[in-house]
C-alpha cells in the first residue's frame, strides 16, 4: 500500500469519525426547534435519543458475530453513502411527511445511527491495520477528531440558527451532509485493506469464552458511561441544578466539556504513553469531577467540574480499545465491535439512569422532604443525586483500569529482568 493511499485512507477515516459527530450531536441541538415549530414532546425527542443508541448497539452486536459475512471494503465504501441518506430523510422531514414529521425523524434517525454504528465497528480497525510508528497514538488520534467534531457541531449550529432563524433546521442539516460526501469520495478513491474477520463460529466462540474479553468490555462500558453521562446532562445540570442560563449551559456544558475531551486524546496523540496509568488515573479524576459537581452549590466550581470531566474520561473510550487490541492482536473487527457494543450499551444506560433518579425525586416524599429541607427543589436534588450515581460508573471501572496498569507493570518487569 502506498504512502498516498495510506493518507487518503486515513484521513477518510477520520472524517467519517467527524461524521459520527454530527449525527450523535446535531439532533439535541435541533430538540427545542422541534417542540416549537412541530409540537414534539420531549418525551417523543428523548425517545429518538434511545433510537440511536438501539440501533447503534444493534450493528454493533450483528458486527460481533456475523462479521465474516459482510464484505468489508464495500461496508465502508458505503458507510458515509448512509449517513447521507439518514441525514437527507431527516433533513426533509417536513416534506416527505407533511402529516407526520415525528415518522421522518424516527427514519433519519435509525438510517444515520446504523451508519455511525459501522463507523464505531470499522473505523478503529482501519487505523489499526495501517502501519504506523505508534499505533496508539494513531488510535487516540482518531477519536479526538470525533470532540473536535462535536465543538464544530455545536459552534456552527449555534451560530447558523441565530442568523437565519429555527425554520432553517432542514438547511443547516443538508449542509453538513458535505461532511460524510467527503468521506465516501475519499473512500471511493481509495485501496481499502481487508480487515480481519473471525471465519466461524468456532472461532467466535473461543474467543467471546475469555475472561480477558469481558473485562475489556466492562471497562469499556464503564468508560463510555462516564463519558456520555456528563456529556448528556451537564447542560441540564448547570442549568437546573446550578442556575446557570441554558445558553450558557449549551456552551460551557456540552462545547467545554467536547473540548477538553479533544484536548485530552490530542495530548496522548502526540505525547501520551502507558496507557493503563492514563485509564487509571482518568477514571480517579473522574470519580472527583462528578462528585464535585453534585455537592458544590458554586456555579463556577460546577461548571469547571462539568469542564475538567471531558478531560478526565478523554481516554476511557479509545484508551480500553488499545489495551484490548494488544491483548487480542488477532481478534479483528469482532474486537472492535464486541468494544463497540459495551461502549454503547454504558452510554445508552447510564444516562437514561440519571434521568430516571432525577424524575423519582419529583415524586418520592422522601426525598421531596430533603429536597425541602436543604432548600433546594425536587429536580435540583434529582439531578445531584444522579451525577452522584454517574460517580459509580467511573470508580467501577478503575477497578478494571487498576487491574490493566498491574498487569502492564508486571510485563514489563519481566522484560526488565529478561
Amino acid at each position: 500500500m502506498t504512502k498516498s493511499n495510506i493518507r487518503k485512507l486515513k484521513t477518510a477515516t477520520y472524517i467519517s469519525s467527524f461524521s459520527m459527530s454530527v449525527v450523535g450531536n446535531l439532533p439535541p441541538l435541533l430538540f427545542l426547534t422541534f417542540k416549537t415549530l412541530y409540537g414534539i414532546s420531549y418525551s417523543l425527542l428523548g425517545f429518538l435519543v434511545l433510537i440511536n443508541f438501539v440501533t447503534q448497539l444493534g450493528v454493533d452486536l450483528i458486527f460481533s458475530f456475523f462479521s465474516h459475512k459482510f464484505n468489508v471494503p464495500k461496508t465502508v465504501r458505503a458507510m458515509p453513502l448512509i449517513t447521507i441518506v439518514g441525514l437527507g430523510i431527516y433533513a426533509l422531514s417536513p416534506y416527505l411527511f407533511p402529516n407526520s414529521v415525528y415518522l421522518g425523524l424516527v427514519i433519519g434517525t435509525v438510517v444515520f445511527s446504523a451508519a455511525a454504528g459501522l463507523g464505531e465497528v470499522l473505523g478503529s480497525p482501519i487505523i489499526a491495520a495501517l502501519p504506523a510508528k505508534d499505533p496508539d497514538r494513531e488510535m487516540s488520534k482518531l477519536h479526538s477528531v470525533y470532540a473536535w467534531g462535536v465543538v464544530f457541531v455545536i459552534i456552527i449550529s449555534t451560530l447558523f440558527l441565530l442568523a437565519f432563524g429555527k425554520a432553517s433546521w432542514s438547511v443547516l442539516t443538508l449542509i453538513f451532509c458535505i461532511i460524510p460526501l467527503a468521506s465516501a469520495i475519499l473512500f471511493f478513491g481509495s485501496e481499502i485493506p481487508e480487515l480481519k474477520t473471525e471465519g466461524g463460529s468456532c472461532e467466535v466462540g473461543r474467543i467471546f469464552k475469555s475472561p480477558a474479553l469481558w473485562a475489556s468490555v466492562l471497562a469499556i462500558f464503564f468508560g463510555g458511561a462516564a463519558e456520555v453521562t456528563m456529556a448528556q446532562w451537564s447542560s441540564g445540570y448547570l442549568e437546573q441544578a446550578l442556575g446557570i442560563p441554558k445558553v450558557w449551559g449549551d456552551v460551557f456544558g456540552v462545547a467545554v466539556f467536547a473540548l477538553t475531551l479533544g484536548i485530552g486524546r490530542t495530548m496522548y496523540a502526540k505525547i501520551g504513553k502507558n496507557i493503563s496509568k492514563i485509564l487509571t488515573l482518568g477514571g480517579i479524576g473522574a470519580v472527583i469531577c462528578y462528585l464535585t459537581a453534585a455537592f458544590t452549590l458554586n456555579p463556577i466550581i460546577g461548571l469547571i467540574a462539568c469542564g475538567f470531566t471531558g478531560l478526565c474520561t478523554a481516554m476511557l473510550w479509545p484508551g480500553n480499545l488499545m489495551v484490548v487490541a494488544e491483548r487480542f492482536p488477532t481478534g479483528g473487527v469482532f474486537i472492535y465491535a464486541m468494544m463497540a457494543a459495551g461502549g454503547d450499551l454504558g452510554a445508552s444506560v447510564a444516562p437514561q439512569l440519571v434521568g430516571v433518579i432525577t424524575d423519582y425525586a419529583a415524586v418520592n416524599p422522601t426525598l421531596l422532604s430533603l429536597a425541602s429541607d436543604l432548600g433546594m427543589t425536587a429536580s435540583q436534588l434529582g439531578m445531584k443525586l444522579g451525577l452522584i450515581v454517574g460517580a459509580i460508573f467511573p470508580l467501577l471501572g478503575v477497578i478494571f483500569y487498576a487491574g490493566f496498569w498491574k498487569r502492564e507493570r508486571a510485563k514489563n518487569k519481566l522484560k526488565t529482568e529478561g
